[in-house]
């Protein structure tokens, strides 16, 4: 009962107001953040965590000992949240969101998957349309990628045996390493279970994955040195591993 209205004049300015203030807010956390220690927190899907970036990581600390990398893991959220993080290896189809800066990694590819002994059991993985003899793995979380590949196999219509579904490609991964049907996953995300044999391929079809893998940040903030010395590192880690340039 006791405010006060703002006059007609009042409500003019007031945008302007708020966003001047908007800004000296923005101002001053970048302030703040220059004066504290370089810890750098990184937004990541749960598995390009633990089946790429964390089995390297340690290099990146050996080369910047002075900066203190925390992983935050993500599986639903495929966007960049700057409330949450500094940095963000996501993967997305709309790398123009406003002041946020995009720096494309690489496409990936996808592909199924399976161990050896399912790829052979029974009649085999000879062509595609014997997937309607096994389970097809289902990552909910991008429920086109199955459809997506098997319109290119040339049987849009197949459907496996039931199988639960995951929110993530480390667990279908993992169901797939355990015999329990087969999985589709981007390329990097299997290679070393490729190389070690553990995984194989049992069909040479393979698709684009529809949405890109970038490293965001806020635009204002692309210049700062731990940001850049993680961007140089990463690109440079991509660079060393070709099975990522695709």
């Amino acid at each position: 009962g006791r405010r006060t209205p703002l006059t007609p004049p009042g409500r003019l300015l007031l945008p302007r107001i708020r966003d001047g203030f908007d800004r000296f807010a923005r101002g001053a956390e970048l302030l703040r953040r220059s004066r504290m220690s370089d810890d750098l927190r990184v937004q990541v899907y749960v598995t390009v965590a633990v089946r790429w970036l964390i089995p390297r990581l340690h290099r990146f600390q050996a080369a910047n000992p002075n900066i203190v990398v925390r992983v935050n893991t993500s599986v639903l959220d495929w966007d960049f949240d700057s409330e949450i993080a500094d940095l963000g290896l996501v993967c997305t189809l709309d790398s123009e969101r406003p002041g946020l800066d995009y720096d494309l990694l690489f496409e990936a590819l996808l592909f199924p998957v399976c161990t050896p002994a399912l790829a052979q059991a029974g009649l085999g993985l000879r062509q595609p349309v014997d997937l309607v003899n096994h389970a097809l793995l289902q990552v909910y979380t991008t429920a086109l990628d199955w459809q997506l590949w098997l319109d290119a196999a040339g049987v849009p219509n197949l459907k496996g045996r039931a199988a639960p579904q995951f929110d993530s490609y480390l667990l279908a991964i993992e169901a797939a390493l355990d015999g329990q049907g087969v999985a589709l996953a981007p390329h990097f995300m299997v290679a070393e279970d490729l190389r070690s044999g553990r995984l194989v391929r049992p069909f040479p079809i393979e698709v684009r994955q529809p949405a890109r893998w970038y490293l965001a940040c806020q635009s204002d903030r692309a210049g700062e040195r731990a940001i850049e010395a993680f961007r140089s590192w990463l690109k440079a880690e991509i660079a060393a591993h070709p099975v990522m340039l695709k």
